[in-house]
């Protein structure tokens, strides 16, 4: 067939027309599947280390249930690492997963927290106060990362003019060994850092504190949590501050009577904390430490919190008379 001039043209536009419609085909392909994605739950995806850590710490981990995944010891190491934690539902009785002042937490969050505590009679010296803030970070579904920061601590040892210091800077990562709706189990290794000021009563300590802790919720608002571990000090200035190696333990329960949204008392739970400390090693007496920690916590609004607790020592020696807590806390 002879090609002419105007022939030449006619081929040209529908070679061009047809190439525009392949082009805007594909581009409507790839906009469906961006969207199909987009709606996609994220525990659909496998997602590297830096994406799953990225998502957990500034993604909207509560607006997509469906993203959380029921986690057990079976797939300990082939299951939610190549996911971001995403907020879990309330438990089988219907309680949120939330942290209480003096109690093991057995569940990860994302969340910050300062706390205020007040000593009477410390060492039989004078009153003793701290401050703190506590940050969790989750990184995937299996892993968090706890800091606490001692902001300041005032807890003079005896004939010690009184300073306000810094104290003794911890850092925990956190596992995640099972997860169901009515059961988190996690293991937590606390490296303690001698950070603190040797005048202070129990501070210049370097330690490892690892502890298995647990959360529960079977029935309504009921909730049982708490766990067992060891505090080991390996280093700092442990004859001056009487660090001793021990075994601890920690059980609470609290009840929570109000909704969500019922704020500034939504979320309203009262519990109460015990916790066991019992000297371990040969370095003196052994001592055996038990304390009862009444507390309540509630939602304010905006997902800011109000926490506050009593630690009354019911053994002797007592270290202290009596301990007051008040924490604010902002989830985000």
């Amino acid at each position: 067939m002879k090609i002419t001039h105007t022939n030449f043209i006619l081929w040209l536009a529908m070679a061009s027309l047809a190439a525009a419609t392949f082009q805007a085909n594909a581009e409507i392909t790839q906009l469906q599947t961006d969207k199909t994605l987009a709606l996609t739950p994220t525990s659909g995806r496998s997602y590297s280390f830096s994406e799953a850590a990225i998502e957990s710490l500034t993604g909207d981990v509560y607006s997509q249930p469906d993203n959380w995944q029921k986690l057990s010891y079976t797939d300990l190491f082939s299951k939610g690492w190549d996911k971001p934690w995403a907020s879990p539902p309330t438990g089988g009785g219907g309680a949120p997963r939330q942290g209480w002042l003096n109690a093991y937490e057995g569940v990860f969050y994302r969340l910050g927290i300062a706390v205020f505590g007040w000593q009477h009679d410390l060492a039989n010296t004078n009153d003793g106060y701290s401050g703190s803030l506590t940050l969790f970070s989750p990184l995937s579904q299996r892993l968090e990362i706890q800091t606490d920061i001692p902001m300041v601590v005032s807890n003079q040892r005896p004939g010690a003019e009184r300073e306000n210091n810094f104290g003794d800077f911890q850092i925990t990562p956190r596992l995640m060994l099972s997860e169901s709706r009515d059961v988190t189990q996690t293991f937590n290794l606390t490296f303690r850092t001698p950070t603190g000021d040797k005048s202070n009563l129990g501070s210049s300590i370097a330690a490892v504190t690892p502890n298995y802790q647990f959360w529960a919720n079977w029935w309504k608002g009921l909730v049982v949590r708490g766990g067992t571990g060891f505090f080991i000090p390996y280093g700092g200035d442990l004859n001056a501050s009487g660090a001793r190696s021990t075994f601890n333990a920690n059980i609470a329960t609290g009840y929570y009577f109000t909704p969500h949204n019922l704020t500034p008392i939504g979320d309203m739970v009262w519990y109460l904390s015990a916790n066991l400390n019992k000297t371990i090693d040969d370095r003196g007496p052994a001592r055996t430490l038990v304390t009862l920690s009444p507390g309540f916590r509630t939602h304010l609004g905006q997902n800011w919190y109000l926490l506050g607790a009593v630690e009354v020592p019911v053994t002797q020696p007592v270290p202290f008379d009596y301990q007051v807590l008040g924490g604010i806390m902002k989830v985000f």
